[in-house]
């Protein structure tokens, strides 16, 4: 009987442990792409590779998954995919990955957590949100995209004390000085924290800008693993033009049995392929939202990762600037569970009236997860 219970309570357990592999794995990714670029691997080629290989994993997901409830393709969903693989894969990545290589994999990730307030603002922008003043829900997104941008400048412009959480003579970096293709590992000085954080700013812009197309796709083409499919085959052609257009030099495309090779391949099959099973097995049981709250979780765990492994030095402002970010992000999240839930009722109330899609804003701390973000609509 107690071993009955205990299996029911592990499996109730279930959706939160796979929840805190996915983010530990997304954080895992953050480190190998500083690694990567550290050693002198062009961002480019990173992010080319990247999509290959995620295109790789993906693809066959979306041949055996859906292989006979596909819908017809046409022009119009082709040219949202190849918008798809631009906001969502190509630029998206490009702008991720020089930030990350230009500050640190904490700064980035806790950047990134501004994607819920950059998607509001452009969903109020398109009609797809209403700001709403008059309600509490209203108010609290409100309050949230305003506590995530002033988190977001106090990262910027504000580093304050040094942190030592905990001492550890690991340094990753020192492995690799030769920088050929990327940045600096160094501590970042005051212009490249600003310009890192610019393109910070513009890959939150870039995938927030997918995540409104990929609601106007998903009314055409609502086959979750065949659009993301779509947008990994895209991504990676449009990757693929744009490295070899900027980058000249052959041997950067070169994989041995190396970190790039390791960088690649880990992005591509377990920040891809892994994540996108277990974040649509985890959407299927508990729903989007239960999903969203566990991406914070990232943020700490490449702190810590960042910190141990990296020699990356926590700074006051970082972490004022993280809390009220994350602060802000569940405030968002907080208005738009109940907004909807205040929909709901009514829609249960007044069973004539039409009810309008509703555009769930989707978040996301790492730039392998947006794969999947099309099952939250």
């Amino acid at each position: 009987m107690a071993v009955e219970r205990a299996c029911k309570a592990l499996h109730g357990l279930k959706p939160a442990m796979l929840m805190v592999v996915v983010q530990l794995s997304s954080a895992g990714v953050n480190v190998f792409f500083k690694l990567a670029a550290n050693d002198g691997m062009s961002s480019t080629v990173i992010v080319t590779y990247r999509l290959i290989f995620a295109a790789a994993i993906v693809v066959p997901l979306a041949l055996v998954f859906v292989r006979n409830s596909r819908p017809k393709l046409t022009w119009i969903v082709l040219f949202q995919a190849f918008l798809s693989g631009l906001f969502g894969g190509s630029l998206f990545q490009n702008l991720y990955i020089e930030s990350l290589a230009l500050t640190s994999a904490t700064f980035t990730s806790a950047m990134f957590d501004l994607v819920p307030a950059i998607t509001f603002i452009l969903a109020v922008s398109f009609g797809l949100e209403k700001l709403s003043l008059g309600t509490i829900a209203g108010k609290a997104k409100v309050l949230g995209t305003l506590m995530g941008i002033g988190g977001a400048m106090l990262l910027t412009f504000y580093r304050g004390a040094e942190i030592n959480i905990w001492p550890t003579h690991v340094d990753l970096l020192h492995h690799g000085q030769h920088q050929t293709g990327g940045h600096s590992a160094a501590s970042p000085e005051s212009e490249n924290l600003l310009l890192g954080s610019m393109l910070a700013l513009g890959s939150c812009l870039s995938f927030a800008s997918w995540l409104i197309i990929q609601t106007k796709m998903s009314e055409r083409y609502p086959c979750h693993y065949s659009s993301a499919a779509l947008m990994c085959v895209m991504g990676a052609i449009q990757s693929a033009v744009y490295a070899l257009c900027m980058e000249s030099d052959w041997s950067q495309w070169k994989l041995g049995w190396n970190i790039r090779l390791l960088t690649v391949s880990y992005s591509g099959i377990v920040g891809t392929g892994l994540v996108v099973t277990l974040i649509a097995w985890c959407v299927n049981m508990r729903g989007p939202l239960y999903v969203s709250i566990f991406y914070p979780v990232m943020l700490v765990a490449v702190a810590i990762m960042g910190s141990l492994l990296l020699d990356e030095k926590l700074h006051l402002g970082t972490i004022l600037g993280s809390v009220l970010i994350v602060c802000g992000l569940y405030a968002v999240l907080w208005g738009k569970r109940k907004e909807t839930k205040q929909k709901t009722q009514v829609a249960s109330c007044s069973p004539e009236l039409d009810q309008s899609a509703l555009t769930d804003i989707v978040i996301t701390s790492s730039p392998v997860d947006h794969l999947h973000n099309n099952n939250k609509h």
